[in-house]
Formats: structure tokens, sequence, C-alpha cells
């Protein structure tokens, strides 16, 4: 079948209508209603609105003839301002797509960027149109900016990306091996020992992380009803202190992003999507953060069906983390969890004991209950089908914002564990991030910055006095001040 690439004519705009119409439908009717995708075309892409973008000066348009028939088009505008090129619009018919011809249209627009003189190209994209995003991050966009998009009365999450022109696609240099699961395929913890194995030997940053990671401090503190482990870790004076408030954060680039990832870290592909990362600063053994490729925001309900396959792919070794972004995410702005070995946080243990167990109840297959007498509110789910866990994980926290009133997800921490036949989902609910002990200054300052390992047992502390002054009371003085009341809890649950 051969493709001719042309400058879109007045005589197209019908035609490129109709094909934009088809296509949103097509493709976006899963999840915006096809009564909102008709109203926002019925104002925004008439053939006169249409008209107003071919006689723009700063508007481009291209499209895929086969035959005598337009396939496909895509649209250009320049923005003088921010003296870039961005695509708005990219559309084939769904008939004819996976032949080429959605590569063909954004060579044209590379070679438009680059005849303008520009070392980049912009493009955007509805999160949820999955296929175009895994086009585009093959052939090397990379997206850093999420926002809302209005179409009619849905508003969906769409991402903005660029492209740097003549360079080799940023995850294909940073990419060391791919898991996609499936019969045949390695193990993911394999894959996992052989990255942190070879990263060892090529990078220099994580070597001395995990050399220094031998020489850190432990002790345990018995409280009241409960024990906990302590660890006097100096690396992670930078996460413990890391800016969480929305101005300091976007003073600061990402670090997760693949373009500020240091030269020598590579990961593992994992599912299309995240990157699996040594972490050059460990606190478990065998510490991994599983970043996404996108700069998304930090969510745990749009994206525990990851949390859940994780859990299962690695298996009853390992422990799945993920901090909200206001309570320990060290990026609070970049999607990610974190993974290692399991075995040293006392809440592994804590879990199988029965005694702390208090059933609140059945639902849909999943048992949830709390655990009692461990000086902060922990929610269990427990269940043998990953689909049920995620959609009463769901509910469980549209209960949580209903009782607190915000339609921001409930602050959270949370550690997963699988042993192939049943699923623990372990919620850590919270009122605070960090004590107010953390903003205290000189000596009265304690740099306790409590994540997801930390409530599960196992304390972080960066500063030697603090790992030598901390006792049982202070210990339960923290987790009563960070965690969410139990009265809350409580009405949580049972509005479920």
């Amino acid at each position: 079948m051969e493709i001719l690439i042309r400058p879109w004519q007045k005589g197209d705009l019908a035609t490129i209508s109709k094909i934009s119409l088809q296509s949103w439908i097509s493709t976006y009717s899963g999840f915006i209603p096809e009564s909102d995708i008709r109203s926002y075309f019925e104002t925004h892409y008439t053939e006169a609105s249409l008209l107003r973008m071919f006689d723009d000066p700063f508007v481009q348009g291209f499209v895929a003839e086969t035959g005598s028939h337009i396939v496909g088009y895509v649209r250009l505008v320049f923005n003088r301002d921010e003296n870039r090129l961005y695509i708005p619009s990219l559309h084939v018919l769904s008939k004819f797509q996976s032949r080429g011809i959605g590569r063909q249209l954004l060579e044209t627009a590379e070679r438009c960027a680059a005849g303008k003189g520009l070392n980049e190209l912009w493009i955007g994209a509805m999160v949820k149109n999955r296929r175009a995003l895994a086009l585009y991050r093959e052939i090397g966009f990379l997206f850093v900016q999420e926002e809302p998009f209005t179409v009619t009365h849905t508003t969906v999450s769409h991402i903005i990306g660029f492209k740097k022109l003549g360079r080799e696609p940023l995850l294909r240099q940073k990419t060391q091996a791919t898991f996609e699961g499936g019969e045949g395929s390695k193990s993911l913890p394999g894959l996992c020992f052989e990255l942190l194995s070879e990263q060892q030997k090529t990078w220099e940053e994580l070597r001395q992380g995990c050399e220094s990671f031998k020489d850190i401090r432990e002790r345990d503190i018995d409280c009241r009803g409960f024990s906990i482990r302590l660890q006097y870790n100096p690396g992670r004076m930078k996460s413990s202190t890391a800016p969480v408030g929305e101005r300091e954060k976007n003073e600061h680039p990402c670090f997760l992003c693949l373009d500020h990832l240091p030269e020598a870290q590579k990961g593992i592909f994992y599912r299309g999507e995240y990157l699996i990362l040594c972490n050059p600063m460990p606190i478990l053994p065998s510490h991994f953060t599983i970043s996404h490729v996108d700069h998304r925001r930090q969510a745990a309900d749009e994206h525990i069906d990851t949390f859940l396959h994780l859990m299962t792919d690695l298996g009853p070794r390992w422990t799945v983390l993920y901090n909200g972004p206001k309570c320990g995410a060290s990026a609070p702005d970049h999607l990610h969890f974190q993974v290692a070995l399991s075995g040293k946080m006392p809440i592994e243990k804590n879990i199988r004991e029965e005694k702390r167990q208090a059933l609140a109840k059945p639902i849909g297959g999943v048992l949830l209950y709390r655990l009692t007498e461990l000086g902060r509110e922990v929610v269990v789910l427990e269940g043998s089908n990953p689909s049920a866990m995620a959609d009463v994980f769901q509910r469980f926290l549209n209960a949580l914002r209903k009782v607190l009133l915000r339609d921001a997800e409930p602050m959270i921490n949370m550690a997963g564990f699988c042993d192939g036949k049943k699923w623990r989902l372990v919620i850590f609910p919270r009122r605070k991030h960090r004590p107010d002990a953390f903003f205290k200054e000189g000596g009265a300052r304690m740099v306790i910055s409590p994540g997801a390992i930390d409530m599960g047992g196992f304390l972080i502390t960066p500063v030697a006095k603090d790992f030598e002054r901390l006792d049982a009371a202070t210990v339960e003085g923290i987790y009563r001040e960070v965690s969410l009341e139990s009265e809350i809890v409580e009405k949580a649950i049972s509005a479920l």
C-alpha cells in the first residue's frame, strides 16, 4: 500500500473533520461519552473552525493519502512565544492503523521542526490513549506535563511531551532489559538481580550507596504492645528532608524523569509504562524504584492494578511500597513505587498475628480488617482475586475522601505482599506527613520523616544523635501524631 503525505488543502477540510470525529469516537469513547464528543465537535471541529486554522499562518497540516482517499492527517501549530512546534492533532482511521502511517506523519512533522531550526518537537495525548502513547515513547517522546482536558462535560487527563530531534530515543538508551510477563519470560526477580549486579559495575553512585549500606546501624525499640526497628542511615538525609510543597518542588528538576537520570543509570522497561531503577540510597536489601516513564502525578487509586501486578510478578520474597504525594514520596509529582526484599519490616510479622486482627467486614470476596495495638492505624485488605482487591481498595479510598470531605487522594502509605495465592494490601491512613519535632530548631529537632517503610515499623533516621536518643515514648508519640485518628478510619469502613 503506497502512502502519499502532502500538505492539506481547503478541499480536504470536510474529510479531515469526518476523520477527526471517527477517530475520537473509536479511540476515546471508552472513557468519554460519545454525546460529549459529538457536542465538542459541533463547537471545535466544524468546517468553519478548520477553515480558520487553515488560514492561520502559524498552523500547518499534512494529510496521508492512499489512492484518492485521505486516511489520516497531522496538524502542527507554531507557538512564537515559546519558539516551539506542537502537534495538537494526529489521527489515522482505525482500519488503516498499524501500517506505519502515523510514523510517516510524525516524520513529516519532525522535518518541519528541523526546517524551522528547532531541535525539539512537542505533542499532546490523552493519558488513556495507551496505544498512541506507546508509539510516541518508542520513537523518542518524553512526557513531562500532565493537565486536565475537558470535553464538554467530561474532564480527562492529558499529557504533553517532546522529542529531541536527531537523537536516539532516550528510553531505548536507558533500557537494559524488558519485562512484559507471559510464559517463557525471564522472571522479574531474576532481571532485578541482574540489573543490580550490572549497575554496581557501571554506576559509581550506586556502588558507593550499596557499600555504605553495609555500615548502617540498627537497634530494636520495645513499645507498648509492639516493637520497631530503628535504622541510622546518613545516606537518607536528602530523601528525609526532600521538599514536598508545590512551590518548592517546581524549583527543582524531577530526578525521576528520563532526561534527568544519571548518565550511567539504566533500568528494566516494565509492562510498557515503567522503568525499574536501582535505588542508589537503599534502606532495604535489593531496593528498587519503579518509575513511570512519563511525568505523571503520584496517585494510588488510578494505578492500583500496576501495584498488584508488581506483587504478582515479584512473588513472595518481595515487598511493594507506595508513598502518597504528601506523606513520604521523595518525588511527589512523579508517579513511582518502590520494591525491596522482604523480611525487615515488623509489620510483615504483625499481619500474621491473629490476636491483632480485628475483622471489620468481608466485601466482595475480600477481607478488610484492622490491626490493633500497633500505636498507629493499620488497615489490611486480604484476598485471592486481584481485581476484587483493586475494587475494594478504591472503594475504601473513596470512603476516606467522603469522611474527610476532600477530593484529593487521602494521605496514605501502603505495603503489598503476595504469596502466589493470597494478596495483602497493608494501608496506613495518615493525618500528617512529618511530626512537629521535624520542624524544630537546634537540638530539639528530630529528622524523622515517616514513609511506608517507617510506618511498617522500620524507622529511619539520617542523624546519629536521633538514633541514640529515640525511645519508646518518642516513637509512640510520632506514630500517634502522624497517623489518622481511629474514629475517622472507623467511619470510612462503616461507609463501605
